[in-house]
């Protein structure tokens, strides 16, 4: 699969301002060429950096959210954090119990299983990544989801919590499941990163890739530009004046 020119399909068709995100999770600690280990980042923060053409790495070490590093298997959650009274105390959750029991249905790696977790934009990534994440406005992740079920037809079904997006809803669950999944963005990620009001977060497993590049390019020979053309809300606007 050539990453480069899929995300290059990809941004051009979709129109993005920054390229999709390969992400991958590593078993041993061994640093990937060309890679850097920043100081003290948040998950979403590494997806920040790899969008904008960085290639970080996150590691125990280098982990601030305790929430993305108990998701991601990187380190073990702190009391503040389980029982939660952190969450609850910065206003996301209307009680501790409430916190609990949405911690009680996240998903999450297994502990201690994956050393480093690594990501950059895809075209630029040196390995095949296990999950694609697009950051983006929800009318170019529409076209992406629609790819998706563009040749076999069905449904799609999105999960979460409003909570950890980037690292569990977008990351965790499309490797776990290795089905897409989508969200309305969290907290955490709006907080911590220039993820606008206008945008939100999908992922997919790899294997996905080449299946949507190929129907978003179909989609791009009628629905897409015809869509964007509004032909039809112009026709009404027209007639209204």
């Amino acid at each position: 699969m050539d990453l480069e020119k899929s995300a290059k399909i990809v941004t051009e068709i979709l129109g993005l301002k920054y390229p999709p995100i390969a992400v991958k999770f590593l078993e041993k600690a061994e640093m990937p060429e060309g890679f850097e280990i920043p100081t003290d980042r948040r998950y979403c923060q590494i997806l920040m950096g790899a969008r904008e053409g960085k290639k970080y790495l996150l590691t125990a070490d280098n982990v601030t959210c305790p929430a993305a590093a108990w998701a991601l298997g990187l380190k073990e959650p702190p009391p503040k954090l389980t029982s939660g009274e952190m969450p609850a105390a910065m206003g996301i959750f209307g009680s501790p119990e409430a916190v609990k029991n949405t911690f009680a249905t996240m998903p999450r790696l297994e502990m201690g299983k994956y050393k480093m977790v690594a990501a950059s934009s895809l075209g630029q990534a040196p390995f095949e990544p296990d999950v694609v994440v697009i950051e983006s406005e929800p009318e170019h992740l529409m076209w992406v989801a629609l790819a998706k079920v563009f040749t076999t037809g069905g449904r799609l079904e999105f999960s979460t919590a409003v909570l950890q997006a980037t690292c569990v809803d977008v990351t965790v669950i499309p490797f776990l499941t290795q089905k897409m999944n989508a969200n309305l963005g969290c907290y955490g990620c709006r907080e911590a990163t220039n993820l606008t009001e206008s945008e939100t977060v999908l992922g997919f497993p790899v294997k996905d890739l080449e299946g949507i590049v190929t129907s978003l390019q179909k989609l791009n020979e009628k629905a897409i530009p015809r869509v964007r053309g509004k032909a039809v809300y112009k026709a009404l606007i027209s007639r209204l004046e």
